[in-house]
Parts: structure tokens; sequence; C-alpha cells
């Protein structure tokens, strides 16, 4: 049962929960499941109805952080607008996507990588958590319920998913979830103390509003002037058709009248005599200006704010410039890297400990070996090879080939050259033929 539900059980102190869509018996999986069907659809139309302008951003952010009583359920409705800019979400799914895509390792005290520990955390339930880790970076802080111990068909222990708890029932503040949406925190359920402790992962801080809260400034006002920019088009777009005519019939008017309607399709029409119809063109030519510009500066300052620069999500001409913003964008990544690195080594790992698994000891790092380019890997594998000894079994295990016994890779010594009149005794060998067996006795690794 998850901590919600629990939640749900303990404030009303019986099983039978009383709700305006019905009575639902707790003890019941069907009825639990219901309940929660109820709550989603619930939460998705109200999420749907609702539309935010500046004024309410800044209202909503004063009741956010006010002290004794935060509240961040309308801070969480401009968010839910903010969310769907398409460029914001695709410079944010950039920057998490460079995170998921890093591989990872579970290392010893010295350093030694336990291959075996990989296969508990090689899973979906611990990536669905990385991105909700990440998510904490745009919506502030996120309280993350970790599911049930399961165990695979092979025996190996796993969770059956994580689950993130709804924001809007969570004040971070004084780390308690109420039962109701506006509910004082004070009537809430501690879950810092247990049995919730250990079941829970806290990603952010808690007085963390996130990213969206600066990228409201930009995103609401770009909703606004592509509206306008529609209205505009609506106005001014197409050309005025104005008809005239000397007839009072009621009939005549509305023939006329749909003959206009259906002109940008048929450009026909039967018209009673003295009818004229004029079409008037706009003068108004600067939308472009005043509009698609506003866009792109809100598009641009969305990508300075999320990946820290603009040359790796728009155009770009110069090559160190793209270079120099790459650096920075890679900077960001490295501190997302470390917040989950964090997360795990504190909280979820010890938890998993608690909750049976074989991990401790173990530390989470990233693996930055994996991630060399092959230029990089040839150069550094090069490095080795002339300086150490290297087992066969290292390329067989990376590339997946036989690798017999290595080959001398020291260069023959040219003959010395006879002295004085001296000649060589036997048949002398031409010097292209002295060259080309001096080279084949020499092997490198990487042609």
């Amino acid at each position: 049962m998850g901590l919600f539900q629990d939640f749900i059980d303990r404030l009303s102190g019986k099983y039978v929960l009383h709700t305006p869509h019905g009575d639902f018996n707790l003890a019941r999986n069907s009825d639990r499941k219901k309940l929660r069907k109820i709550m989603v659809d619930i939460q998705r139309t109200t999420d749907s109805l609702t539309r935010q302008d500046l004024g309410d951003w800044r209202r909503a952010w004063q009741m956010a952080i006010n002290v004794d009583s935060p509240d961040r359920l309308r801070l969480y409705q401009v968010y839910r607008d903010v969310e769907i800019d398409a460029h914001l979400s695709g410079c944010v799914e950039q920057r998490k996507g460079f995170v998921l895509s890093r591989s990872f390792k579970l290392v010893t005290p010295d350093g030694d990588e336990n291959e075996e520990a990989m296969d508990y955390f090689d899973q979906a339930w611990f990536k669905q958590l990385m991105r909700y880790a990440l998510d904490s970076i745009y919506w502030g802080h996120s309280l993350i319920e970790l599911g049930d111990v399961i165990s695979t068909e092979n025996g190996l222990l796993t969770l059956d998913g994580v689950t993130l708890i709804d924001r809007r029932h969570v004040i971070p503040e004084y780390h308690r979830v109420v039962r109701n949406m506006g509910d004082d925190w004070k009537s809430g359920i501690d879950y810092h103390e247990a049995p919730f402790a250990n079941q829970v992962i806290e990603a952010g801080q808690p007085t963390d509003l996130g990213l969206y809260l600066k990228a409201a400034q930009q995103t609401i006002p770009k909703k606004n002037a592509m509206g306008f920019w529609d209205t505009f088009t609506e106005i001014f777009g197409m050309p005025m058709r104005i008809a005239k005519t000397t007839s009072r019939d009621e009939k005549d008017i509305s023939r006329l009248q749909k003959v206009l309607d259906l002109m940008g399709s048929t450009q026909s029409g039967v018209m009673p005599e003295g009818t004229e119809i004029e079409i008037v063109e706009s003068s108004k030519g600067d939308a472009f200006n005043v509009y698609d510009r506003r866009i792109d500066r809100a598009n641009s300052e969305l990508s300075k704010l999320i990946i820290g620069q603009t040359m790796t999500i728009e155009d770009g001409s110069s090559l160190s410039q793209s270079e120099t913003h790459l650096k920075v964008f890679e900077n960001l990544v490295e501190a997302d890297c470390d917040l989950i690195r964090d997360l795990v080594n504190t909280q979820l790992i010890p938890r998993l400990i608690t909750m049976g698994f074989p991990l401790k000891g173990l530390r989470f790092d990233w693996d930055y070996s994996i991630d060399y380019t092959p230029e990089q890997q040839v150069a550094y594998e090069t490095m080795v090879l002339n300086n150490y000894d290297v087992e066969p079994s290292y390329f067989e295990d990376k590339y997946g080939m036989p690798v017999g016994k290595r080959r001398n890779n020291a260069p023959v010594a040219p003959p010395e050259p006879p002295q004085g009149d001296e000649k060589p005794e036997g048949e002398e060998m031409p010097t292209g033929e002295q060259n080309s067996l001096q080279a084949a006795n020499v092997h490198p690794f990487f042609a």
C-alpha cells in the first residue's frame, strides 16, 4: 500500500472512506484502484481548465513563499501551463537526455566495480526515479515513494515501481503530506518519521521552487504574443469583403451573406441587381517584427535559462563559439549528474539496504571511461599498450573478438653497412626488399 493511501487510512481512522463519489473499502485492492482513478481524473480536468497570466504568476509566487502557511497550489497551476511550451520542453529534454544516457557503475570502497550489483539498478524503476529526480530541477522539491520489494523470475530483488507523490499534497518546508489540497500543514503527516522515512526519496531542497518559476516570465508573454498574432492574422491577414445592395428583401440579403461566406472556396455567386462587392486589402505589414521577434527573444531567454546558452539548440555559425557554448552546457550536465549521484548514495542505497538489497559498502558513480569517443579510445588504448602489458581478455571482452598472443612490436634493427671495400657475403638483397622485410616484423595494434 502506498504512502498516500496509508495516509488516508490513518486520517480516516477506518478502512471505509466516504467521498462524494461513493464509499470505498480501502482494504480491497479494487476499491483502492477506483479511488486512485477518480483522483487522477479530477486532477486532469482541473489542470486542463486553467489559464495563467503574469498576475497569477506573481500572486502564486507570493503564496508559495509565505513563511507561516506556504501554499504552492497556484504556482503548480502556473507550472502546468509553462510545461507545455514546445521550445522549453526541447531544452529540458536535451539537458535530461545527456544525464540519462550516461553510463554508471557501483564500486567498492577500493574503487573496484561490482558488476553483479549493477543488475539491481539496471531496472525500469531506477530510470524512472532518475527522471523524477531531474524534474525537481524545474518543478522544485519532489517527493518520490519507493514501491514494494518483489522478486524477478531469476530470483533477483527489485521494486515494483516508484511513484511521485502529488506535489499539491506536499508541504516540503515542514516535511508534511496533507490529505486535501490546501489543508493546513499542521494537519499533515510528517514523512520524516517512521514508517514513511524509509520509503520516500527527497529530490531538491525544501524551499526550492525550480527553474519554471523564472521560465514563466517568458512562456506566458510568449503565449500571449502568439495569440495576438493569430488575432492579427484573422483581422488583417485576409482581405475584407464588403457587399452593397439596394434590395431590402430578407431572402436576398441572406443569400448574399451566404455568397460572401462561401467566396473563399467558390469565388462565385448569384446576386440581385444593384449589388456591389468590394474587397479591401490590409496595409498592415509589421506583424513579423512585432510578434515574431518577441517570440524569438522569449525562446533565446529560455535557452539561456535551461541549457546556459543558445547555440546547441538554435542556429549558430561560429565553430569556436559553438564549442564554448557546448562547454557551458556540459557544466550544467555535470551538475545534474552530481545531483543524481548524491541522491543515490545518501538516500536510495541506504533505503534499499534496509529493504534487504545486498548493497552494503557499495557506492554509485558515473562511468566516464565508457563515454570516450572512438578517437579518444584509440589514443587511450595506444598509450597504455606502448607502456604496459595488457591481458588479451580485455580486448576479447570489449570488442568481442578472439585475441591470440601479442606480436612483437619491437622494430628489427637494420644490418650494419659494410666497412671500407668489404662486401657482404652472399648475394646482396635489394634495398626495397630489406625495407619490406623490416616492415613485416612491425605490427602496431592500431593501424
